[in-house]
């Protein structure tokens, strides 16, 4: 689990690629200080697996699915790339619940200052909006970010200069591609709902309207 706080813009040094897969290499210093075979790191939001490091970069496997849901099959050698380790059980939870598996990509339609922040706004398709709420959470990139305002095709994100400057995003254009990830905890209650209204009887409807209306009189609502 990852909290989206990133710790080290790292840079991509080497990608060999196979017909369906690739490995990368990127080079960092940071995130060498404690790290192991086996490990996961978030790349650009992406969760992946460390299979070799050395003192000066590590190394992972990129799968077909990975490649397809993301950005990560993009990209060039020397690209800079967001860094953030597993969160470790005594850390600070700074940012919000983050799993490293991608929902899908957004393009960023703008980029607008606005005194010392800049405002990004995010075209993304119909499941990822339908995720997001206003004042909520979402990764973009691997960054936690709160989403300022959302509409039925696009959301917007204010990003202060500190964010700006410790993360791919100062290097973004408009028309980048980036790696889009929904708060967890609305995917579940998304999900559930979704479940529920499927299933309910017409009676059964009647007795969650029912005890609503008890729940609210009783608690003076």
């Amino acid at each position: 689990m990852f909290t989206g706080i990133v710790e080290e813009l790292g840079s991509v040094r080497r990608i060999v690629k196979g017909p369906k897969e690739q490995r990368i290499t990127i080079a960092c210093k940071k995130i060498l200080e404690d790290i192991h075979l086996g490990d996961s790191i978030a790349v650009n939001g992406v969760c992946l697996t460390v299979v070799d490091y050395d003192g000066s970069s590590f190394s992972a496997d990129v799968m077909n699915e990975t490649m397809a849901r993301s950005s990560l099959g993009s990209l060039n050698a020397t690209k800079p790339v967001n860094l953030e380790r597993a969160m470790s059980a005594d850390g600070r939870f700074g940012g919000h619940i983050v799993s490293g598996h991608i929902d899908g990509t957004g393009i960023i339609q703008s980029i607008k200052k606005d005194g010392n922040a800049v405002w990004f706004e995010i075209k993304a398709g119909g499941e990822i909006i339908g995720g997001i709420v206003e004042k909520g959470s979402i990764a973009i990139d691997g960054i936690s970010l709160t989403v300022a305002a959302v509409d039925s095709s696009s959301f917007k994100v204010s990003i202060i200069p500190h964010t700006l400057k410790e993360t791919v995003l100062s290097q973004k254009q408009i028309g980048d591609v980036v790696n889009l990830e929904n708060d967890v905890v609305g995917k579940y209650v998304k999900k559930f709902l979704a479940s529920f209204a499927n299933t309910e009887t017409s009676d059964d409807r009647k007795e969650t309207k029912s005890l609503t209306k008890e729940f609210l009189m009783a608690n003076g609502f």
